[in-house]
This record gives structure tokens, C-alpha cells and sequence, in this order.
């Protein structure tokens, strides 16, 4: 076994073993559980940006809705869990020394990976390039949501950009959150790998809401037929519910901000794509504190006592 298997199954271990106080010096540990059960958490909304194929702007989708929260004066943290390759770093012009890996192998905890972005959003990076990455298994990927459960101060949003398609990179991110986000555009690929992502979260993971958002549309007439295209196909065939969330007009500025590694909420707070993404943000922020009843698979902020099982 390599130096990082080794070191990667020992975090593991220490990790599941913290959450069942059972590392070393497991009567602190047993302690600060108890400690931590007098005093209710804050509720934090982790919602999954996703859309199935690439190139629809799910990282931009991701990045400008959790500037324009904290803006807003929320307290955000986006989660870049496109493992192996990340971009949200490369977007906002930051420069990270670690990443989740670093956190799977014991070397960090998720408060060390935290990168400071402007106007107070906080962004946990993933690796880019790293192949050990985008081949995790069931285990890392609940690994990862599981670490969350140890923040003291939970945030009030937690933002998660996924990769593209449907492997396990995507969904089992996606399942665990409290809301999905669909990014298309006006490709059909895009409608078709959305519908075959709602479809596996559906039949697979039994989530059934999903918010839909129309990107890089001409005009409000082609965003709405975008979103009627994909709600027919899945009033036809699958068991679900999909609300309209909003758009964001295709924009010149966009591009350039992307160019210069900032949001373009943050760089042209007027333009035209900004206000779609302050009005995206406004939608969210009246979607109230998450209803959790009954959740029988591994969910972020679900909780130490949460099985690891159920996926």
C-alpha cells in the first residue's frame, strides 16, 4: 500500500472514528459530543449546484449565487466538489496550499481548507489534476459530507458545484443536500443530461424537488421555453416536482469576468447578469430554514448519528 492509501485510510478511520468518539483520547472526545448536544446548531441550507453536462456554467452558476448571499450580508461556504477538476479557485483568483484530499488523508481538517473570497464568502477547494481524486469511492465521498457535521458554527448556506454527469462524483453530493439546482442552456444535450441526472436522483436517491435555472438565455421567452421543454418530459415520466428558480441573460461581462478571475456580481454589480444572479439569490433566501424529516441517507448536516450506510 502506497504512502497515500496509508495515510488516506488512517483519515478515514480517525474521521468516522471522531464522529463515534472512538479515536484516541476518546473520553475528550465522548465529552465534546455531549457538549455539543446542549446547544442546538444553527440550521444551514446546503444546496447542489448541478446540471449533468459540462459547459452549461455550473461553476459561475455556483460562484456569482454564493457572492451575491454574501453580499447580502449571509454567511456562505462553496464547496468545489468537482473532484480532480476543480475550477472555483481558478474563478475567484485564489490560490490554495490544500484541498480535499489533504482532509481525506489526516494531514487537515475541513477549517484548515477554508480560503477567504471577497465579501466574506468562504470556499473549500478541491484538487485539479489530481486522478486520486476523481476516483474516490463511496466511502470518501461520505467522508467528505460527514466532516461538515464538525463545524461549530455552521454556515447559513453551504453551496456544493458538482461535476459533469452522473457518475458518483455528482449524485451522492447532489442526494445529500436539502435542494438541488439545475443549470441548462439552450443546448439540447444540456436538457437531455439534465433530464438523465433529475432521473438518477429520483429513482435512485428518491429526491424529488428540483429548481431550475435557464443560463446564458437571449431573453425571458427562450429561459421559460428551456424550463417547459424539461417539465414535460418529466411530468411524463418521472415522479418529481420542478419549480422555475429564475435566469441569467448571456452577458458580455460575464466572460470578461471570468477572464479576469472574478464574479461578475463582485466586478459589475449593475450588469445584466449580475442582477439575474441577485435575483437568483433573493429566490433562495426566501426558501426558509430546511425541513429534514424522516432523511434515511448520509445528508450534510445531517448529524454524527447519521448511518454511513444508505446510499
Amino acid at each position: 500500500m502506497d504512502t497515500f492509501a496509508m495515510n488516506q485510510a488512517w483519515g478515514l478511520k480517525t474521521m468516522f472514528g471522531a464522529m463515534n468518539g472512538q479515536v484516541d483520547g476518546g473520553a475528550d472526545v465522548a465529552l465534546s459530543l455531549a457538549q455539543d448536544t446542549t446547544t442546538p446548531r444553527r440550521r444551514c441550507r446546503a444546496i447542489t449546484v448541478a446540471g449533468g453536462k459540462g459547459g452549461v456554467g455550473k461553476s459561475t452558476v455556483a460562484v456569482n449565487l454564493g457572492m451575491s448571499l454574501a453580499m447580502a450580508g449571509r454567511d456562505v461556504m462553496l464547496l468545489d466538489a468537482d473532484m480532480g477538476l476543480a475550477n472555483v479557485d481558478v474563478l475567484l483568483g485564489l490560490s490554495p496550499s490544500r484541498h480535499i484530499g489533504h482532509l481525506l488523508d489526516g494531514t487537515c481538517g475541513l477549517k484548515d481548507l477554508l480560503l477567504p473570497a471577497p465579501h466574506g464568502l468562504k470556499v473549500i477547494p478541491a484538487g485539479s489534476g489530481a486522478r486520486r481524486l476523481a476516483q474516490m469511492g463511496t466511502g470518501e465521498h461520505a467522508a467528505v459530507i460527514r466532516a461538515f457535521d464538525e463545524l461549530q458554527d455552521p454556515p447559513e448556506y453551504l453551496l456544493v458545484d458538482t461535476a459533469a454527469g452522473v457518475s458518483d462524483n455528482v449524485v451522492m453530493f447532489a442526494a445529500a443536500a436539502d435542494d438541488v439546482v439545475l443549470v441548462v442552456c439552450d443546448e439540447p444535450a444540456s436538457l437531455t443530461d439534465a433530464y438523465a441526472l433529475t432521473k438518477v436522483l429520483s429513482r435512485d436517491f428518491r429526491v424529488r424537488r428540483f429548481h431550475v435555472v435557464a443560463n446564458m438565455v437571449r431573453h425571458a421567452g427562450e429561459a421559460r421555453a428551456l424550463y417547459d421543454k424539461l417539465a414535460r418530459v418529466c411530468d411524463r415520466f418521472l415522479d418529481v416536482a420542478l419549480d422555475f428558480m429564475g435566469t441569467v441573460p448571456y452577458d458580455e461581462h460575464l466572460r470578461q469576468a471570468i477572464r479576469r478571475q472574478s464574479a461578475v456580481v463582485d466586478m459589475w454589480p449593475a450588469s445584466r447578469a449580475s442582477r439575474g444572479f441577485k435575483q437568483l439569490a433573493g429566490v433562495v433566501d426566501t426558501w426558509g430554514e430546511p425541513q429534514r424529516p424522516g432523511r434515511d441517507r448520509i445528508a450534510f448536516f445531517g448529524g454524527r448519528n447519521a448511518s454511513v450506510t444508505g446510499w
